[in-house]
């Protein structure tokens, strides 16, 4: 084609103007993440060398139980226990899909059994028993089974004399188990209680989310109360109130910065930070590790 007719033929081409926001990349799922808080796309392996925070803004990203427990315990030193408890179906409930298969698709998924990941592990050079929820399991609600791990595992710090560590992401009770899912708020309750009555320390990291029945139950009541960054923590969601109360709420309003400010919680802690935070507050409520001078 002569160089005269091939710009005559791009002059003649039709183009159709199209809005930015409207078009989505065509990104290679597991190479790139984008970052909800500032819009901007991050490399994941930039994305895992920052501990799943972004470097632009800090927004946290989320984490799964096990990258929870990697991130703040001993390398190595995590055990896990109570792996086979699941939870059942005793309502044989369904809504839009039955509850027998939403479990068995969250386990698919996970490769988990329940929506928590409870063991022993060292933490600072300290004996602790973790738990970290899973917010991909069903919305890490607390059905039958999560509440018997967290129990269980309160109770294996008792008769080992450990601190206590939970970490908490959560849309609340599970209410495809009716009032046996509302019956954990208790159980776990006293099982904190009973380590109270030890003098063993009990720590709770509230992630985001935080909501609902475990909120109002195990979440806030240790001795120390940490959360992430931009956690979204309360019991009903933002809607909810603003229809019951009939007014606006503030900005901010259920956000890790806005609890610490009203004196809900202890400090909010960045991620990268937790971990040391953990060892000092342990290092202050524990007895000195073994070979410790106690100086």
């Amino acid at each position: 084609m002569p160089i005269a007719d091939w710009f005559k033929a791009r002059d003649e081409r039709r183009y159709t103007p199209v809005s930015g926001s409207n078009i989505k990349a065509d990104v290679p799922e597991g190479v790139w993440s984008k970052c909800d808080a500032c819009k901007r796309t991050i490399y994941e392996g930039d994305l895992d060398e920052a501990g799943r925070v972004c470097p632009h803004c800090g927004h946290h990203f989320p984490l799964t139980a096990a990258q929870r427990i990697e991130l703040l315990v001993d390398e190595g030193s995590f055990a896990e226990f109570d792996a086979g408890l699941t939870s059942l179906d005793p309502l044989e409930f369904s809504a839009v899909k039955p509850y027998a298969a939403s479990l068995e698709r969250a386990q698919a998924n996970t490769g988990m059994n329940e929506a928590i990941l409870t063991g022993r592990a060292m933490l600072g050079g300290h004996q602790v028993v973790i738990a970290a929820m899973d917010f991909r399991f069903v919305g890490a609600s607390m059905g039958s089974a999560v509440g018997e791990k967290i129990t269980r595992a309160l109770e294996v710090a008792l008769a080992e004399n450990r601190a206590a560590i939970i970490v908490t992401a959560s849309g609340g009770a599970r209410m495809q188990e009716g009032i046996l899912s509302l019956m954990q708020m208790a159980k776990t309750s006293a099982a904190v209680a009973r380590l109270a009555d030890a003098g063993l320390p009990y720590v709770s990291i509230l992630t985001n989310p935080t909501m609902g029945g475990v909120t109002a139950s195990f979440a806030v009541l240790a001795d120390v109360v940490l959360a992430e960054p931009g956690a979204r923590i309360g019991f009903a969601g933002p809607r909810i109130i603003e229809q019951t109360i009939r007014q606006k709420l503030p900005k901010g309003f259920q956000s890790a910065e806005s609890m610490l400010d009203h004196g809900m919680l202890d400090d909010v802690v960045p991620r990268a930070e937790l971990a040391g935070r953990l060892s000092l507050v342990l290092d202050y409520l524990m007895s000195t590790p073994e070979g410790g001078d106690g100086s």
